[in-house]
């Protein structure tokens, strides 16, 4: 299954736009990897600026192609992050934090994924976690780094609570066999480069998809690529999304847009370089169900 981004702005405070392919009608987890946004190469005419706004029932991971970025929350973190890293903030029962790319290099590239908690870790204690030694995997015509879980026999240090899998390729020109576990369903989103996967050549941005079942994927590289592979266990649990937050009910999503825009203690508080806070938009006049 093949999905094609949309294009969606950052924020109202830039015009940087994002690529996004889940959730999607057709897709809407790859284990429980629920969100991938891909964003750039673009030239640093302007930040990123995203001020302080929440999160609650779930995982975000950065990585990045290019660029910096400072990393605030409410937990007390205060990290840049630089290509090559990891960035993992679990939200467990609600934190915030704000974004903000730092001047000197000249482009900026990268990706933002969400992994969904399962339901006995949504009340988790929020923490943040900075990963700067990751496990990477030199062959011919391959090169791979481990954000998460484990990958050929080399295994990330991010906190995970389902089994997940996530990891930076990069592959010269070639037929290329990658193997994976049989349990977990898998999602290839190309990052550059030119590659064919079961006869159809990939857009930049797109993704493809494949269920649980296979021992290795086959794709056809033309012009040298860097791909993101993400793969997961089957998430067996329905989850509710909406904004920033995951949950399984529509009461769980209403108290923490009213907590949030009540600035009450659950998501906390810090002070950044940016300044303001983002308040929730309006919920949609339905009953939110999940799915």
């Amino acid at each position: 299954m093949r999905i094609e981004p949309r294009r969606v702005k950052l924020t109202t405070r830039t015009s940087i736009e994002i690529s996004r392919t889940i959730p999607h009608a057709r897709l809407k987890t790859i284990g429980a990897w629920c969100f991938v946004d891909h964003f750039g190469p673009t030239e640093q005419s302007e930040p990123m600026v995203v001020a302080a706004h929440p999160h609650s029932g779930l995982q975000t991971v950065t990585w990045l192609f290019e660029g910096r970025i400072e990393h605030r929350d409410s937990v007390g973190s205060v990290q840049v992050i630089t290509p090559g890293q990891v960035n993992l903030m679990t939200a467990g029962k609600g934190i915030s934090h704000s974004e903000l790319s730092i001047e000197g290099a000249k482009w900026f590239h990268g990706v933002q994924l969400w992994v969904a908690l399962p339901e006995e870790s949504l009340d988790i204690d929020p923490f943040f976690e900075h990963i700067d030694q990751l496990p990477r995997i030199l062959m011919e015509g391959l090169r791979a780094t481990v954000l998460v879980g484990e990958f050929m026999g080399r295994a990330a240090n991010a906190t995970t609570f389902t089994p997940l899998m996530g990891v930076e390729l990069v592959l010269e020109p070639g037929a290329h066999k990658l193997p994976v576990g049989v349990a977990m369903e898998h999602g290839l989103m190309l990052v550059a480069g030119d590659v064919t996967v079961a006869g159809h050549r990939m857009e930049t941005s797109s993704l493809h998809y494949f269920e649980a079942g296979k021992a290795e994927l086959e794709v056809t590289v033309s012009k040298t690529a860097t791909i993101m592979l993400l793969g997961g266990e089957p998430f067996q649990e329905k989850i509710l999304m909406w904004w920033n937050f995951i949950g399984r009910t529509h009461e769980e999503i209403a108290l923490a847009r009213s907590q949030w825009n009540k600035r009450e203690a659950r998501f906390g508080s810090f002070e950044d370089q940016i300044g303001g806070w983002i308040p929730a938009p309006d919920l949609p006049n339905i009953h939110l169900k999940p799915r």
